[in-house]
């Protein structure tokens, strides 16, 4: 079975000079089916060294390097190496998977139901999932501040309800007041006494946006709050579950 794992893209490559090649479903051999029925999402294959078939795949929104042995009997996960210390798998990953994932989840979370905090005109864009009865989800948004209240960042909360039986109701009160905006600012800044009073019955447009919103966050990985999705300096998807420190911080909201 394969496990959830992330790949360091470090070093650079200077070896590899290969042609990315497209691959159908149907051609795949039995390993890199079998690896595809453990949960692996093969999105195509490129050239290798040593003779080997190289594919490269996603598992839980992480890159993943495959290569298929010349017989095509047997599959190795896991990034190939040179003499020199380069990192043979880190340009087909990035081609083939890095920047078309992040293209894809940035998009499904601009589609999701978010409340924006902060200025629409910030240069940095923030997502995180929020429970309203999240006490990290508060300390998150005390914490990003600075960062907000500047106008450098805007956090974009994903409104889910999955830690309570008020939640639910919280999030909907939020979710359906005149300004959603100013709503979330009051919840959180009264969230050591309660927060937001719950509505008693959940619209069900709303109750249909916060399913769709947590199947969302479980699609993407992601099974506590809060889970933030950022890009990095060179644009890659990135994502950081629970408070961040202080330094992990100044990482996703970039400098003060």
């Amino acid at each position: 079975m394969i496990k959830k794992r992330s790949l360091l893209f470090a070093g650079l490559l200077t070896l590899f000079g290969s042609m990315v090649l497209s691959a159908q479903a149907k051609d795949w051999p039995a390993p890199i089916k079998a690896l595809e029925a453990q949960g692996v999402e093969v999105i195509g294959t490129f050239k290798a060294p040593g003779g080997l078939t190289g594919y490269a795949g996603m598992i839980e929104q992480q890159p993943l390097a495959i290569y298929l042995t010349a017989d095509g009997k047997q599959a190795i996960v896991g990034s190939m190496i040179d003499g020199k210390g380069n990192n043979l798998s880190q340009k087909p990953l990035e081609q083939l998977v890095s920047k078309p994932m992040t293209d894809r989840v940035w998009k499904q979370l601009e589609k999701s139901t978010w409340i924006g905090d902060g200025k629409t005109t910030a240069p940095r864009i923030v997502y995180t999932f929020t429970d309203p009865n999240c006490p990290y989800c508060n300390k998150f948004w005390n914490d990003a501040r600075p960062w907000v209240t500047s106008g450098k960042v805007q956090l974009r909360h994903v409104m889910v309800a999955i830690l309570g039986p008020t939640s639910p109701g919280k999030a909907a009160a939020i979710l359906a007041a005149k300004d959603p905006q100013a709503a979330l600012t009051q919840h959180e800044q009264e969230h050591a006494k309660g927060g937001t009073k719950p509505l008693s019955q959940v619209p069900e447009k709303i109750r249909a946006q916060l399913d769709a919103n947590q199947k969302l966050m479980q699609q993407l990985g992601a099974s506590a709050t809060p889970t933030i999705f950022y890009k990095d300096a060179s644009g890659k998807l990135q994502k950081m579950q629970g408070a961040p420190s202080a330094e992990m911080l100044g990482k996703i909201m970039g400098p003060r």
